[in-house]
Protein backbone atom coordinates (compact mmCIF):
# COMPACT_ATOMS: atom_id res chain seq x y z
CA UNK A 1 0.00 0.00 0.00
CA UNK A 2 2.88 2.20 0.73
CA UNK A 3 4.47 1.57 -2.95
CA UNK A 4 0.92 2.76 -4.39
CA UNK A 5 0.54 5.93 -2.23
CA UNK A 6 4.12 6.94 -3.21
CA UNK A 7 2.88 6.52 -6.96
CA UNK A 8 -0.31 8.55 -6.09
CA UNK A 9 2.10 11.16 -4.94
CA UNK A 10 4.34 11.32 -7.93
CA UNK A 11 1.55 11.77 -9.84
CA UNK A 12 0.23 14.69 -7.57
CA UNK A 13 3.63 16.25 -7.65
CA UNK A 14 3.38 16.34 -11.47
CA UNK A 15 0.08 18.03 -11.27
CA UNK A 16 1.34 20.44 -8.88
CA UNK A 17 4.01 21.45 -11.02
CA UNK A 18 1.54 21.73 -14.63
CA UNK A 19 -1.37 24.20 -11.88
CA UNK A 20 2.03 26.30 -11.31
CA UNK A 21 2.83 26.43 -14.53
CA UNK A 22 -0.56 27.14 -15.50
CA UNK A 23 -1.10 29.99 -13.27
CA UNK A 24 1.89 31.85 -14.57
CA UNK A 25 -0.63 33.58 -17.27
CA UNK A 26 -3.77 35.40 -16.31
CA UNK A 27 -5.73 33.16 -18.99
CA UNK A 28 -5.01 29.46 -17.44
CA UNK A 29 -4.95 30.92 -13.55
CA UNK A 30 -7.78 29.49 -12.64
CA UNK A 31 -7.58 26.15 -13.98
CA UNK A 32 -4.03 26.02 -13.02
CA UNK A 33 -5.66 26.49 -9.35
CA UNK A 34 -7.82 24.05 -10.38
CA UNK A 35 -5.18 21.68 -10.71
CA UNK A 36 -3.18 22.45 -7.81
CA UNK A 37 -6.68 22.00 -5.44
CA UNK A 38 -7.62 18.86 -7.30
CA UNK A 39 -3.93 17.37 -6.43
CA UNK A 40 -3.75 18.32 -2.64
CA UNK A 41 -7.23 16.67 -2.24
CA UNK A 42 -6.09 13.73 -4.24
CA UNK A 43 -2.55 13.96 -2.09
CA UNK A 44 -4.42 14.34 1.33
CA UNK A 45 -7.13 11.28 0.67
CA UNK A 46 -4.25 9.11 -0.23
CA UNK A 47 -2.39 9.94 2.72
CA UNK A 48 -5.55 8.00 5.02
CA UNK A 49 -4.05 4.59 3.53
CA UNK A 50 -0.64 5.08 4.72
CA UNK A 51 0.66 2.57 6.87
CA UNK A 52 0.52 3.30 11.14
CA UNK A 53 -2.23 5.91 9.95
CA UNK A 54 -4.81 6.32 13.01
CA UNK A 55 -7.22 8.65 14.71
CA UNK A 56 -9.18 8.68 11.49
CA UNK A 57 -12.01 10.26 12.90
CA UNK A 58 -10.21 13.09 14.64
CA UNK A 59 -8.16 13.96 11.50
CA UNK A 60 -11.87 13.75 9.42
CA UNK A 61 -13.15 16.51 11.46
CA UNK A 62 -10.48 18.58 12.05
CA UNK A 63 -10.45 18.52 7.96
CA UNK A 64 -14.42 19.28 7.76
CA UNK A 65 -14.29 21.97 10.28
CA UNK A 66 -11.11 23.39 8.61
CA UNK A 67 -12.28 22.77 4.99
CA UNK A 68 -15.99 24.06 6.19
CA UNK A 69 -14.62 27.52 7.82
CA UNK A 70 -12.27 27.90 4.66
CA UNK A 71 -14.70 27.81 2.02
CA UNK A 72 -17.15 29.77 3.91
CA UNK A 73 -14.71 32.61 4.71
CA UNK A 74 -13.41 32.14 1.08
CA UNK A 75 -16.95 32.55 -0.08
CA UNK A 76 -17.78 35.69 1.94
CA UNK A 77 -14.66 37.91 1.39
CA UNK A 78 -14.73 40.75 -0.67
CA UNK A 79 -12.27 40.92 -3.34
CA UNK A 80 -11.44 44.22 -1.27
CA UNK A 81 -10.46 41.89 1.37
CA UNK A 82 -8.37 39.35 -0.56
CA UNK A 83 -5.11 40.74 0.73
CA UNK A 84 -5.82 39.99 4.18
CA UNK A 85 -7.35 36.51 3.48
CA UNK A 86 -4.04 35.46 1.30
CA UNK A 87 -1.84 37.30 4.24
CA UNK A 88 -4.09 34.84 7.18
CA UNK A 89 -4.02 31.69 5.15
CA UNK A 90 -0.52 31.87 4.62
CA UNK A 91 -0.19 32.17 8.47
CA UNK A 92 -2.53 29.26 8.86
CA UNK A 93 -0.30 26.89 6.39
CA UNK A 94 3.07 28.40 8.79
CA UNK A 95 1.07 27.34 11.94
CA UNK A 96 0.09 24.08 10.60
CA UNK A 97 3.93 23.45 9.79
CA UNK A 98 5.14 24.58 13.36
CA UNK A 99 2.66 21.90 14.46
CA UNK A 100 4.01 19.25 12.68
CA UNK A 101 7.12 19.85 13.43
CA UNK A 102 6.22 20.04 17.32
CA UNK A 103 4.46 16.84 17.14
CA UNK A 104 7.80 15.41 15.48
CA UNK A 105 10.01 16.62 18.30
CA UNK A 106 7.42 15.06 20.91
CA UNK A 107 7.52 12.06 19.39
CA UNK A 108 9.75 9.47 21.45
CA UNK A 109 13.26 8.26 19.36
CA UNK A 110 13.22 10.32 16.51
CA UNK A 111 16.19 10.36 14.76
CA UNK A 112 18.37 13.48 15.04
CA UNK A 113 18.59 14.56 11.16
CA UNK A 114 14.76 14.61 11.03
CA UNK A 115 14.64 16.50 14.67
CA UNK A 116 16.87 18.97 13.16
CA UNK A 117 14.70 19.50 9.85
CA UNK A 118 11.59 19.86 12.58
CA UNK A 119 13.56 22.67 14.58
CA UNK A 120 14.21 24.15 11.51
CA UNK A 121 10.34 23.92 10.12
CA UNK A 122 8.99 24.76 13.35
CA UNK A 123 10.82 27.78 13.56
CA UNK A 124 10.18 29.16 9.86
CA UNK A 125 6.60 28.26 10.40
CA UNK A 126 6.21 29.75 13.45
CA UNK A 127 7.65 33.25 12.08
CA UNK A 128 5.68 32.67 9.28
CA UNK A 129 2.82 32.44 11.08
CA UNK A 130 3.15 35.48 13.81
CA UNK A 131 4.27 37.51 10.55
CA UNK A 132 1.54 36.80 8.66
CA UNK A 133 -1.38 37.24 12.01
CA UNK A 134 0.71 41.02 12.21
CA UNK A 135 0.27 41.96 8.75
CA UNK A 136 -3.42 40.49 8.85
CA UNK A 137 -4.34 42.76 11.18
CA UNK A 138 -2.29 45.41 9.46
CA UNK A 139 -4.68 45.20 6.34
CA UNK A 140 -8.08 44.88 8.48
CA UNK A 141 -7.03 47.82 9.81
CA UNK A 142 -7.10 46.84 13.61
CA UNK A 143 -3.47 47.74 14.06
CA UNK A 144 -1.62 50.59 12.75
CA UNK A 145 -0.47 50.15 9.05
CA UNK A 146 2.60 52.70 9.35
CA UNK A 147 6.03 50.78 10.82
CA UNK A 148 5.50 50.56 14.12
CA UNK A 149 8.72 51.31 15.59
CA UNK A 150 10.97 52.15 19.63
CA UNK A 151 14.18 52.29 20.30
CA UNK A 152 16.79 49.33 20.03
CA UNK A 153 14.57 47.25 17.86
CA UNK A 154 16.80 45.44 15.90
CA UNK A 155 18.86 44.41 18.20
CA UNK A 156 15.71 43.08 20.38
CA UNK A 157 14.78 41.20 17.89
CA UNK A 158 18.04 39.65 17.26
CA UNK A 159 17.99 38.74 20.85
CA UNK A 160 14.86 36.90 20.45
CA UNK A 161 16.05 35.11 17.48
CA UNK A 162 18.81 34.30 18.83
CA UNK A 163 17.47 32.78 22.13
CA UNK A 164 14.91 30.58 19.86
CA UNK A 165 17.64 29.08 17.91
CA UNK A 166 19.48 28.19 21.53
CA UNK A 167 16.35 26.83 23.01
CA UNK A 168 15.98 24.83 19.61
CA UNK A 169 19.14 23.84 20.07
CA UNK A 170 18.91 22.39 23.58
CA UNK A 171 16.34 20.49 22.55
CA UNK A 172 19.00 18.01 21.73
CA UNK A 173 20.58 18.01 25.20
CA UNK A 174 18.07 15.84 27.02
CA UNK A 175 20.31 16.49 30.69
CA UNK A 176 19.25 19.90 29.93
CA UNK A 177 15.91 19.38 31.58
CA UNK A 178 17.55 18.34 34.82
CA UNK A 179 18.26 21.81 35.49
CA UNK A 180 15.32 23.82 33.56
CA UNK A 181 11.90 22.74 34.71
CA UNK A 182 10.35 23.18 31.22
CA UNK A 183 10.95 21.49 28.26
CA UNK A 184 13.26 23.83 25.85
CA UNK A 185 10.30 23.10 23.32
CA UNK A 186 7.52 25.79 25.17
CA UNK A 187 10.29 28.66 25.39
CA UNK A 188 11.20 27.48 21.56
CA UNK A 189 8.27 28.35 19.99
CA UNK A 190 7.16 31.31 22.02
CA UNK A 191 10.60 32.96 21.15
CA UNK A 192 9.91 32.18 17.80
CA UNK A 193 6.11 33.78 17.46
CA UNK A 194 7.76 36.45 19.43
CA UNK A 195 10.64 36.95 16.69
CA UNK A 196 7.46 36.73 13.52
CA UNK A 197 5.78 39.33 16.07
CA UNK A 198 8.38 41.90 16.67
CA UNK A 199 10.04 41.37 12.76
CA UNK A 200 6.78 42.44 11.37
CA UNK A 201 5.81 45.33 13.25
CA UNK A 202 8.45 47.66 12.13
CA UNK A 203 6.60 46.35 8.09
CA UNK A 204 4.45 49.87 6.99
CA UNK A 205 1.13 49.12 4.59
CA UNK A 206 3.01 50.59 1.47
CA UNK A 207 5.44 47.20 1.65
CA UNK A 208 2.94 44.50 2.26
CA UNK A 209 3.32 42.83 -1.14
CA UNK A 210 6.89 42.14 -0.38
CA UNK A 211 5.46 40.72 2.92
CA UNK A 212 2.96 38.54 2.12
CA UNK A 213 5.03 37.34 -0.78
CA UNK A 214 7.88 36.54 1.85
CA UNK A 215 5.74 34.68 4.36
CA UNK A 216 4.56 32.65 1.42
CA UNK A 217 7.76 31.33 0.97
CA UNK A 218 8.56 30.67 4.02
CA UNK A 219 5.50 28.86 4.72
CA UNK A 220 6.40 26.56 1.90
CA UNK A 221 9.95 26.24 2.89
CA UNK A 222 8.32 25.36 6.55
CA UNK A 223 6.28 22.64 4.93
CA UNK A 224 9.38 21.40 2.80
CA UNK A 225 11.74 20.71 6.22
CA UNK A 226 8.40 18.84 7.71
CA UNK A 227 7.99 16.85 4.27
CA UNK A 228 12.07 15.60 4.53
CA UNK A 229 11.68 14.76 8.36
CA UNK A 230 8.30 12.77 7.64
CA UNK A 231 10.26 11.34 4.72
CA UNK A 232 7.10 12.51 2.75
CA UNK A 233 7.93 13.63 -0.38
CA UNK A 234 4.73 15.10 -1.69
CA UNK A 235 5.27 17.70 1.42
CA UNK A 236 8.44 17.95 -0.24
CA UNK A 237 7.76 18.89 -3.57
CA UNK A 238 5.04 21.52 -2.95
CA UNK A 239 6.35 23.40 -0.25
CA UNK A 240 9.84 23.35 -2.48
CA UNK A 241 7.90 24.80 -5.36
CA UNK A 242 5.82 27.45 -3.05
CA UNK A 243 9.27 28.08 -1.65
CA UNK A 244 10.94 28.89 -4.79
CA UNK A 245 7.66 30.44 -6.05
CA UNK A 246 7.30 33.03 -3.13
CA UNK A 247 11.12 33.63 -3.05
CA UNK A 248 11.32 34.52 -7.10
CA UNK A 249 7.87 36.95 -6.02
CA UNK A 250 9.50 38.65 -3.20
CA UNK A 251 12.40 39.45 -5.08
CA UNK A 252 10.60 40.80 -8.12
CA UNK A 253 8.23 43.18 -5.83
CA UNK A 254 11.09 44.22 -3.95
CA UNK A 255 13.13 44.86 -7.56
CA UNK A 256 9.55 46.72 -8.15
CA UNK A 257 9.96 49.30 -5.77
CA UNK A 258 14.18 49.30 -6.59
CA UNK A 259 15.00 48.09 -2.99
CA UNK A 260 16.57 45.26 -1.56
CA UNK A 261 14.41 42.82 0.62
CA UNK A 262 16.23 44.00 3.54
CA UNK A 263 15.74 46.85 3.71
CA UNK A 264 12.13 46.32 3.23
CA UNK A 265 12.32 44.36 6.13
CA UNK A 266 14.58 46.49 8.30
CA UNK A 267 14.17 49.64 7.00
CA UNK A 268 10.66 50.60 8.62
CA UNK A 269 10.14 52.42 5.38
CA UNK A 270 7.53 55.16 5.88
CA UNK A 271 7.72 55.43 10.01
CA UNK A 272 8.86 59.21 9.09
CA UNK A 273 6.86 61.49 6.98
CA UNK A 274 9.65 63.38 4.30
CA UNK A 275 9.97 67.21 5.24
CA UNK A 276 12.10 70.45 4.10
CA UNK A 277 9.89 69.65 1.03
CA UNK A 278 8.71 72.75 -0.82
CA UNK A 279 6.28 71.87 -3.38
CA UNK A 280 6.31 74.04 -6.40
CA UNK A 281 2.77 75.15 -7.56
CA UNK A 282 -1.15 74.07 -6.21
CA UNK A 283 -3.09 71.46 -6.28
CA UNK A 284 -5.95 72.30 -8.75
CA UNK A 285 -9.39 70.86 -8.17
CA UNK A 286 -11.82 69.92 -10.84
CA UNK A 287 -15.53 68.66 -11.20
CA UNK A 288 -16.57 65.58 -12.64
CA UNK A 289 -18.60 67.30 -15.34
CA UNK A 290 -15.22 69.16 -16.64
CA UNK A 291 -13.75 65.55 -16.74
CA UNK A 292 -16.41 63.94 -18.30
CA UNK A 293 -16.14 66.49 -21.29
CA UNK A 294 -12.13 65.93 -21.30
CA UNK A 295 -12.98 62.49 -21.68
CA UNK A 296 -15.33 62.48 -24.76
CA UNK A 297 -13.02 64.50 -26.58
CA UNK A 298 -9.98 62.37 -26.20
CA UNK A 299 -9.07 59.62 -28.26
CA UNK A 300 -6.69 57.50 -25.94
CA UNK A 301 -7.50 57.09 -22.14
CA UNK A 302 -5.21 55.47 -19.57
CA UNK A 303 -6.42 54.04 -15.83
CA UNK A 304 -3.80 53.91 -13.41
CA UNK A 305 -5.34 52.43 -10.69
CA UNK A 306 -4.26 52.07 -6.77
CA UNK A 307 -5.18 50.78 -3.62
CA UNK A 308 -7.81 53.76 -3.50
CA UNK A 309 -9.73 51.70 -5.92
CA UNK A 310 -9.63 48.75 -3.65
CA UNK A 311 -10.68 50.89 -0.87
CA UNK A 312 -13.88 52.05 -2.34
CA UNK A 313 -14.78 49.08 -3.80
CA UNK A 314 -14.92 50.89 -7.42
CA UNK A 315 -13.66 48.10 -9.89
CA UNK A 316 -17.39 47.84 -11.32
CA UNK A 317 -17.99 51.61 -11.75
CA UNK A 318 -14.75 51.71 -13.52
CA UNK A 319 -15.20 48.82 -15.82
CA UNK A 320 -18.61 51.01 -16.63
CA UNK A 321 -16.88 53.66 -17.26
CA UNK A 322 -14.68 51.62 -19.43
CA UNK A 323 -17.64 50.48 -21.70
CA UNK A 324 -18.91 53.41 -22.07
CA UNK A 325 -15.75 55.40 -23.46
CA UNK A 326 -14.70 52.72 -25.47
CA UNK A 327 -18.61 52.92 -26.67
CA UNK A 328 -17.48 56.43 -28.14
CA UNK A 329 -14.83 54.67 -29.93
CA UNK A 330 -12.09 56.12 -27.41
CA UNK A 331 -8.94 53.66 -26.75
CA UNK A 332 -8.47 52.50 -22.98
CA UNK A 333 -5.58 50.74 -21.16
CA UNK A 334 -4.65 49.78 -17.98
CA UNK A 335 -1.49 50.54 -16.29
CA UNK A 336 -0.99 48.45 -13.62
CA UNK A 337 2.41 49.23 -11.26
CA UNK A 338 3.52 45.72 -9.89
CA UNK A 339 2.96 46.36 -5.58
CA UNK A 340 0.10 49.33 -6.52
CA UNK A 341 -2.38 47.54 -3.79
CA UNK A 342 -1.66 45.22 -0.84
CA UNK A 343 -0.64 42.13 -2.15
CA UNK A 344 1.53 40.75 -5.11
CA UNK A 345 -1.72 41.54 -8.62
CA UNK A 346 -4.25 42.84 -6.33
CA UNK A 347 -5.25 45.66 -9.42
CA UNK A 348 -5.36 42.47 -11.62
CA UNK A 349 -7.74 40.29 -8.84
CA UNK A 350 -10.23 43.30 -8.55
CA UNK A 351 -10.35 44.07 -12.55
CA UNK A 352 -10.36 40.81 -13.04
CA UNK A 353 -13.50 40.13 -10.84
CA UNK A 354 -15.44 43.23 -12.45
CA UNK A 355 -14.80 41.89 -16.30
CA UNK A 356 -12.02 43.78 -17.40
CA UNK A 357 -10.26 41.98 -20.24
CA UNK A 358 -6.40 41.02 -19.46
CA UNK A 359 -5.43 42.55 -23.00
CA UNK A 360 -6.57 46.07 -21.79
CA UNK A 361 -3.90 45.43 -18.53
CA UNK A 362 -0.23 46.71 -19.35
CA UNK A 363 2.48 46.52 -16.43
CA UNK A 364 5.34 49.36 -16.13
CA UNK A 365 7.84 48.71 -19.00
CA UNK A 366 4.70 48.45 -21.63
CA UNK A 367 2.50 51.26 -20.83
CA UNK A 368 5.35 54.07 -19.77
CA UNK A 369 6.30 54.51 -23.67
CA UNK A 370 2.97 54.82 -24.94
CA UNK A 371 1.69 57.67 -22.08
CA UNK A 372 3.55 60.65 -23.23
CA UNK A 373 0.89 60.34 -26.33
CA UNK A 374 -1.55 59.66 -24.07
CA UNK A 375 -4.66 62.82 -24.00
CA UNK A 376 -6.03 61.74 -20.44
CA UNK A 377 -4.63 59.72 -17.75
CA UNK A 378 -6.75 58.63 -14.46
CA UNK A 379 -5.10 58.36 -11.17
CA UNK A 380 -8.05 56.36 -9.25
CA UNK A 381 -6.19 56.05 -5.67
CA UNK A 382 -2.70 55.68 -6.70
CA UNK A 383 0.19 57.54 -4.57
CA UNK A 384 3.55 56.59 -4.22
CA UNK A 385 3.57 54.53 -7.63
CA UNK A 386 2.84 57.64 -9.71
CA UNK A 387 5.23 59.84 -7.97
CA UNK A 388 7.40 61.66 -9.72
CA UNK A 389 9.60 62.82 -6.65
CA UNK A 390 11.26 59.17 -7.73
CA UNK A 391 13.45 61.52 -10.38
CA UNK A 392 14.49 63.83 -7.33
CA UNK A 393 17.42 62.38 -5.93
CA UNK A 394 17.63 63.15 -2.10
CA UNK A 395 13.63 61.63 -1.72
CA UNK A 396 12.84 58.36 -0.09
CA UNK A 397 11.08 57.09 -2.99
CA UNK A 398 14.61 57.92 -5.43
CA UNK A 399 15.52 55.45 -7.95
CA UNK A 400 12.10 53.45 -7.45
CA UNK A 401 10.65 52.59 -11.17
CA UNK A 402 7.07 54.50 -11.09
CA UNK A 403 4.58 55.03 -13.41
CA UNK A 404 5.19 58.28 -15.74
CA UNK A 405 1.79 59.31 -15.96
CA UNK A 406 3.34 63.25 -15.57
CA UNK A 407 3.97 62.89 -19.09
CA UNK A 408 0.55 62.80 -20.16
CA UNK A 409 -1.31 65.68 -21.94
CA UNK A 410 -3.69 65.71 -19.40
CA UNK A 411 -3.51 64.06 -15.46
CA UNK A 412 -6.61 63.84 -13.36
CA UNK A 413 -6.11 62.03 -9.84
CA UNK A 414 -9.04 60.92 -8.12
CA UNK A 415 -8.66 61.65 -4.23
CA UNK A 416 -10.54 61.74 -1.00
CA UNK A 417 -8.24 64.69 0.57
CA UNK A 418 -5.08 65.84 0.04
CA UNK A 419 -2.98 63.41 2.82
CA UNK A 420 0.33 61.71 1.22
CA UNK A 421 0.74 58.29 0.80
CA UNK A 422 2.16 55.62 2.47
CA UNK A 423 5.12 56.31 2.11
CA UNK A 424 4.94 60.06 3.89
CA UNK A 425 6.23 61.80 0.71
CA UNK A 426 4.36 64.76 -1.23
CA UNK A 427 3.57 63.62 -4.53
CA UNK A 428 4.53 66.05 -7.10
CA UNK A 429 2.02 64.93 -9.54
CA UNK A 430 -0.69 66.55 -7.63
CA UNK A 431 1.29 70.14 -8.17
CA UNK A 432 1.96 69.65 -11.97
CA UNK A 433 0.46 72.10 -14.15
CA UNK A 434 -1.36 69.47 -16.33
CA UNK A 435 -2.60 67.70 -13.60
CA UNK A 436 -6.05 68.23 -11.94
CA UNK A 437 -7.50 66.82 -8.18
CA UNK A 438 -11.27 65.88 -8.28
CA UNK A 439 -11.90 65.17 -5.10
CA UNK A 440 -14.33 62.37 -3.33
CA UNK A 441 -14.71 58.39 -2.94
CA UNK A 442 -13.75 56.92 -5.90
CA UNK A 443 -17.04 54.63 -6.64
CA UNK A 444 -18.88 57.49 -6.18
CA UNK A 445 -17.36 60.04 -8.29
CA UNK A 446 -15.89 57.25 -11.39
CA UNK A 447 -19.89 56.57 -11.38
CA UNK A 448 -20.62 60.60 -11.33
CA UNK A 449 -18.35 60.37 -14.51
CA UNK A 450 -20.23 57.69 -15.86
CA UNK A 451 -23.34 59.36 -15.90
CA UNK A 452 -21.85 62.50 -17.02
CA UNK A 453 -20.11 60.84 -20.11
CA UNK A 454 -23.81 59.26 -20.96
CA UNK A 455 -25.37 62.96 -21.03
CA UNK A 456 -23.10 64.13 -23.71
Amino acid sequence: MFDYVEVIYLLTVITFVLGLQRMSHPLTARSGIVYAGVAMLIATVATFFLPGMGNFLLIAIGIAVGGGIGWVAAKRVAMTDMPQMVAIYNGMGGGAAAGIAAVQLLTPGVALSDASLSVVGGLIGAVSFAGSLIAFLKLQGWLRSKPITYPLQQPTNLLVLAAAIAFGVLMFFPSFTTWFPLSPLLPFFVLAFGFGFLMTLPIGGADMPVVISLYNALTGLAVAMDGFALQNYAMVVAGTLVGAAGSLLTLLMARAMNRSVGNVLFGAFGATEETGTTMVGSMKPIDAEDVAVMLAYAQKVVIAPGYGMAVAQAQQKVKELTDVLEAKGITVKFAIHPVAGRMPGHMNVLLAEAGVPYDRLFDRDEINPELEGTDVVLVIGANDVVNPAAHRQGSALFGMPILDVEKAKNVIVLKRGQGKGFAGIENDLFYRDNSRMLYGDAQETVGKLVQALKKL
